[in-house]
């Protein structure tokens, strides 16, 4: 049991910052700035929706796209993980932006759901970890986590008001930043595992 708890949280972590909460807290403010309180909440939930459905069946579906295309797991590593780098360098750096949209239509599914909270790096990250599974039982370890860091960056949505209040738009851009630099260790952890994994066959 202890093992199986210390395995979900470290996929909650990972996974948590791989979706960029805020980063997407401040692209969800931004797009959202004309809304009302209960209009913003209402959005808040339809992205947490189709963020958990892409994810859970993004991680499902990890072993049948590589048996498709015939490209293994550590290879997919490798390019996930530089992937995933050039995204954390972007956060580092300030110069990722979200789609220009317009804010009187539904921005839920795109482009708040996909590409800003599930973009290129994390799909390839969630394909990995659901590949990644040894059993039945990490595999539904691996998604549980996935859907409780879906809904803890949509509960961070639901209270997008307040977050602001209290942390402004100069700490969110910070956070960001930090966000970016955990990005860029999991990445070359990512990438090592997959040279590792190549180099032992």
């Amino acid at each position: 049991m202890t093992e199986h708890f210390n395995l979900f949280l470290s996929v909650y972590i990972m996974l948590f910052f791989l979706l960029t909460p805020f980063f997407v807290l401040s692209a969800f403010l931004s797009m959202t700035k004309e809304m009302g309180i209960p209009a913003r909440r209402r959005l808040a939930r339809r992205v947490t929706l189709a963020v958990t459905i892409t994810g859970c069946i993004l991680s499902v579906a990890g072993n049948a796209i590589f048996n498709v295309f015939g490209i293994t797991l550590d290879a997919f590593r490798i390019g996930a993980g530089a992937l995933l780098f050039l995204s954390a360098v972007s956060l580092v750096r300030g110069t990722r932006v979200e789609p220009a949209q317009e804010s009187d239509g539904d921005i839920s599914v795109v482009p708040l759901a996909i590409p800003i909270t599930i973009g290129p790096a994390t799909v390839g990250a969630l394909l990995v970890i659901g590949a990644g599974a040894e059993d039945l039982t990490e595999r539904a370890i691996s998604i549980i986590a996935f859907i409780c860091a879906s809904l803890s960056v949509g509960l961070m949505l639901m209270t997008a008001n307040t977050i602001e209040r209290v942390v402004g738009r100069l700490g969110l851009t910070i956070l960001s930043k930090l966000t970016g630099l955990i990005l860029s260790a999991l990445s070359a952890q990512i990438v090592f595992t997959g040279i590792r994994g190549m180099l032992e066959l």
